[in-house]
């Protein structure tokens, strides 16, 4: 009866779950991280959405309210700038600009460090050697500078945003993932593929890559308020994007000049802004402590 009643448990035991419920589990576990990543998504399908069901535009203005403050008149929640504009419509324009720059310059910055830190770390050597010293000059190269010099001979372009971030947010990633690569390579089923004559290249994508995911993820978490936070830096400066666009960086910029006699158009943006970024981090340590192979 005894061994009977123990079968089921034993072959729950043995069935066991796989690492990726064992994460998810952890994650669920950790009340700052869901809670960040439902504000998270909730802030993106707003910025998102929140536009369409507005009956004010992001451009048009209204001169009969200018720098009205936060009301349920005319919708304007966030109230108005000094040029009649509804904030809370501009904040949520901002916010998919912002956003989807953090994205798009994440994904490319990502996507270059993986496989060239791949590639350094697997093939080693001189290759490896000369790869990483490109990445060292990189890193001596003030961004700014090389941001000014762009928007002065090309213009202030949505997608030169994009470059230009990208451009000096991907070396941090490549040098993690060398050095991860560095220890796959000795792996028992790496020397297999080499053995039996897999390519170079077929072993770094499908052996190599897989094998990141965890610390690629926790990593891309990383960088993404950092790219948000380098791309509103640049808005504040006046290397962002154009009018009548906006971002959070935008909007910041134009709140300050206005600070003392209109707060709640620098209030709102910041907001939202730090916000975002605080959760954008809660939710990467939350990835950080579920995907940690010391906690499975």
């Amino acid at each position: 009866m005894k061994s009977a009643s123990l079968a089921p448990m034993l072959d729950k035991a043995v069935a066991g779950r796989s690492p990726w419920q064992d994460a998810r589990a952890r994650f669920l576990r950790n009340k700052a991280a869901v809670v960040s990543l439902v504000l998270l998504v909730l802030i993106t399908l707003a910025c998102i959405v929140g536009p369409w069901l507005s009956p004010n535009a992001f451009d048009s203005t209204d001169w009969n309210a200018t720098g009205v403050p936060p009301t349920l008149e005319n919708w304007h929640l966030f109230g108005t700038d000094d040029t009649g504009r509804d904030l809370f419509v501009r904040c949520l324009i901002g916010g998919r600009v912002s956003l989807m720059i953090g994205a798009l310059a994440t994904l490319t910055s990502v996507t270059l460090g993986i496989l060239w830190g791949a590639i350094a770390g697997f093939v080693g050597g001189r290759v490896d050697n000369a790869m990483m010293r490109i990445v060292d000059m990189m890193y001596a190269i003030p961004y700014l500078l090389i941001a000014i010099l762009m928007v002065t001979l090309l213009g202030r372009e949505f997608y030169l945003v994009v470059v230009t971030i990208t451009v000096f947010s991907w070396m941090d990633m490549a040098r993690v993932v060398r050095g991860q690569t560095l220890s796959i390579r000795s792996k028992e089923y790496v020397e297999a593929a080499r053995a039996i004559g897999v390519p170079t290249s077929r072993i770094i994508l499908r052996h190599v890559v897989p094998n990141l995911l965890g610390i690629v993820a926790i990593y891309t978490t990383v960088t993404v308020p950092a790219v948000i936070l380098t791309e509103s830096v640049l808005s504040f400066l006046g290397l962002g994007v154009q009018e009548p666009m906006t971002s959070w960086g935008v909007l910041i910029q134009d709140g300050v000049g206005v600070m003392e006699s209109s707060p709640w158009i620098l209030l709102f943006p910041a907001a939202l802004l730090s916000i975002t970024l605080y959760c954008i981090n809660f939710v990467g340590d939350g990835l950080r402590d579920a995907l940690d192979p010391k906690d499975r």
